[in-house]
């Protein structure tokens, strides 16, 4: 690492490297007053005419803190003066979100701190929010994640660029949190934010060194001594333990990061193209996805896709738990149709006959058919015409004599009207019911049994339309298949048409 004079000089090629600023643009400087991002804020102002960039300071308020928190808010307000930088300083009352949101104070602050930064950004055209995580703070990150299970994405530890849209729980906790200090747009209705980390392979003894060189006078957070914070119990107490095992363990684990960051990198190329070739349908409320093909992809990909649909309708969902995606992968690769899995956050996986379905449970997404969408039974006019409640469609009923049938579609059926009636019914099904399926040979089914061999999906069982004669008997299996008994032969002599179609 270069010597602490030169320190300007290995952020300098960060930038470069990372292309973390782009010549003339705004920066939002995320600035706690600590040694980190003063050292960060003093670098940026250096190197600004270089580039250049235009500097704006942001600190938030956490008030956790008390006097302390409000004395480092008036401290970098003085800085930002003398340093002739505009300066925003809001406060949030985390303590508050993080009971009314059931959450960590850590996570409560790092989501009040990401909001509040990414709507200055907005407010002022700034693209970029610089932030000032260092070496250390990574070691750290990698080593929690690990601690907690984290997959490779965790592992890869905090990149140098971030678009802010990763952080997948911004868009739940913008539409959560309190107006008066977390009122944030949308981000999709804002051009794209992202997070900058120049200071990240930097160590923090370097960073201090820096600070005393250039007389920064930080202010000290004791929040960061109190180990009954997870962060703050592996800094002061776990890794200084493990350098007892190896004392270049900071090292290991941040190489260990960018290992697995380059291979991460390719697996989601990967996963990406997996994506495209499965998902069959996509909204907001489910992911449809392409069963053949998803089980012929490699175990990694299986898991990949899987998450990805998770997180796609839980955006704000940041860490899925290892044993749900386990237990769907065993239901998806090997369950028969019907079968369901549990997910996070009321979400359901269920297995269809040449589909996976991952949505809410209880979600009801049925194709644009002629389904019946009540429980009670429907008389029907002969002839005439019949509305299906709650549906675009109508089915309509003819009368002809002789013996000619006419059908050129599933949702179309010519019956003998003598077995039909004059009183027909349109119903869903009931327990127990059995039908004599056309090509039996008048061989009795029981009705369930007929589904599952049609491999009709059982989301939509429930609302296929049964015809029933005045007998209760079901002379058509609406949109499947007719009874035996009600079929047209040379003795029928008047024809009953049937067709569904859409109300003009």
């Amino acid at each position: 690492m270069a010597a602490e004079q030169d320190l300007i000089e290995p952020v300098q090629r960060a930038i470069r490297r990372y292309r973390l600023l782009t010549p003339g643009q705004t920066v939002v400087v995320g600035v706690s007053g600590g040694p980190d991002s003063l050292c960060l804020l003093h670098i940026l102002r250096r190197l600004a005419p270089t580039f250049p960039l235009s500097l704006h300071v942001a600190h938030l308020n956490h008030s956790i803190r008390g006097q302390e928190a409000d004395a480092d808010a008036d401290f970098v307000a003085r800085l930002a003066t003398e340093w002739g930088l505009p300066v925003t300083i809001e406060r949030a009352e985390v303590p508050a979100l993080a009971r009314r949101h059931k959450i960590a104070i850590e996570e409560a602050a790092r989501n009040a701190r990401y909001v509040f930064l990414s709507r200055l950004a907005r407010a002022i055209g700034a693209p970029t929010i610089a932030v000032a995580h260092n070496a250390d703070d990574q070691t750290e990150t990698v080593l929690m994640h690990w601690l907690r299970g984290s997959g490779l994405s965790g592992l890869r530890g905090m990149l140098p660029a971030t678009p802010l849209a990763d952080y997948r729980l911004m868009q739940d906790w913008q539409s959560r949190a309190d107006e008066s200090a977390l009122d944030a747009d949308r981000p999709s209705a804002q051009p794209p934010l992202t997070i900058v980390r120049p200071l990240l392979a930097i160590p923090r003894t370097e960073i201090e060194a820096y600070c005393r060189r250039h007389d920064l006078r930080p202010r000290l957070d004791r929040s960061n001594l109190d180990t009954t914070y997870f962060r703050n119990r592996l800094r002061h107490e776990l890794i200084p333990v493990l350098e007892t095992y190896n004392a270049n363990i900071r090292q290991v684990l941040r190489r260990t990061a960018e290992v697995i960051a380059a291979d991460y990198a390719l697996l989601r190329e990967q996963s990406e193209a997996a994506w495209d070739r499965v998902v069959r349908a996509e909204s907001g409320e489910t992911v449809t996805v392409d069963l053949a093909t998803w089980r012929r992809l490699p175990l990694s990909l299986q898991r990949a896709t899987l998450r990805e649909a998770i997180h796609r309708l839980r955006r704000g969902l940041r860490n899925i738990n290892f044993g749900h995606v386990e237990d769907a992968l065993e239901v998806a690769a090997n369950g028969d149709a019907g079968i369901q899995a549990t997910l996070p956050q009321g979400l359901m996986l269920t297995v269809g006959y040449d589909t996976l379905v991952v949505a809410a449970h209880g979600y009801r997404e049925l194709p644009d058919m002629p389904f019946l969408m009540t429980a009670d039974s429907l008389q029907v006019a002969v002839p005439g015409a019949t509305h299906l409640p709650g549906a675009e469609w109508v089915l309509r009923a003819d009368l002809s004599a002789g013996s000619a049938a006419q059908q050129t579609g599933p949702w179309e059926a010519s019956l003998d009207a003598e077995f039909v009636g004059r009183a027909p019914r349109l119903r869903p099904r009931r327990p127990g019911d059995r039908f004599c399926p056309f090509g039996l040979a008048g061989h009795s089914k029981r009705l369930n049994e007929f589904m599952i061999n049609a491999k009709i999906p059982v989301a939509w069982r429930e609302y296929i339309p049964l015809l029933e004669n005045e007998a209760g008997q079901i002379v058509w299996v609406c949109g499947w298949r007719p009874d035996e008994r009600a079929r047209v032969t040379p003795a029928t002599r008047e024809v009953m048409h049937l067709r569904f179609e859409r109300r003009r």
